[in-house]
């Protein structure tokens, strides 16, 4: 059951169509996941995850070519592929914030809030290793998972940082040709996948959380170059 609250602030949005949104909130999650070029290319790495899978569950993402749609209802994070990095699961709409950047080969990058690690080793597959990948996150239980999926895609141009945004811009002004910034958020394009985060939610969380948002961005711009990309992304409709 969603927060009385937050159904009323939804209705009051000029425009939205709630009935199509609570449709969609019941929908199944969809379920996707992007090949690690590191491991090998956009059709020898599907192959084998389909041949692990014993079934063909993979189909084609119009808007990259290392993106896939999971057909497959199997426990995919289980099995010998998945530990020996050959793909990350992620979910669709997660994957367009940085099919959105443009990435090209040897540019320097920067994963702002990058834990869990699925846009930063997108990032990896497009820039190469003639590029330079810097992934950070401020909390140190998920800057470990971080590395530890950075590592397990073996990713060598990546650095993986541990600090906040305001520290990061002193070091590194006007350094990097695009920035991703999945700040955190009310997280509420998460009630479908996680129960848990309708009981978190709070109708303070979107002001408090697009205060926070803000002052990361205003530290992103400052380490961006003249005539470089930022993209901001959240799972919230807030």
């Amino acid at each position: 059951m969603l927060p009385k609250e937050y159904i009323a602030n939804l209705k009051a949005l000029q425009g939205f169509d709630y009935d199509a949104y609570q449709t969609a909130l019941c929908a199944p999650p969809t379920r996707g996941l992007h090949v690690n070029l590191c491991k090998g290319s956009t059709g020898h790495v599907p192959a084998l995850i389909c041949e692990e899978w014993q079934e063909h569950a993979l189909t084609p993402l119009s808007y990259s070519e290392d993106c896939f749609l999971v057909e497959s209802e199997k426990s995919v994070g289980q099995l010998p592929l998945h530990h020996a990095g050959a793909y990350y699961m992620q979910e669709p709409s997660a994957m367009t914030p940085v099919c959105c950047l443009a990435l090209k080969k040897g540019m320097r990058v920067l994963d702002l809030c990058a834990a869990p690690g699925g846009k930063s080793t997108q990032i990896a597959n497009k820039i190469g290793e003639s590029g330079l990948l810097v992934s950070n996150e401020i909390h140190p239980g998920r800057c470990a998972i971080l590395a530890g999926n950075i590592e397990r895609m073996g990713i060598r141009h990546a650095v993986v940082t541990h600090t906040d945004a305001q520290n990061l811009a002193q070091y590194l002004p006007h350094y990097f040709d695009a920035i991703v910034v999945d700040a955190p958020c009310s997280g509420e394009g998460m009630f479908r996948k996680t129960p848990e985060a309708i009981e978190e939610w709070q109708e303070s969380s979107p002001l408090f959380c697009a205060k926070r948002q803000k002052e990361i961005l205003s530290h992103a711009a400052k380490m961006l170059k003249s005539g470089g990309c930022l993209v901001s992304s959240t799972c919230t409709f807030s």
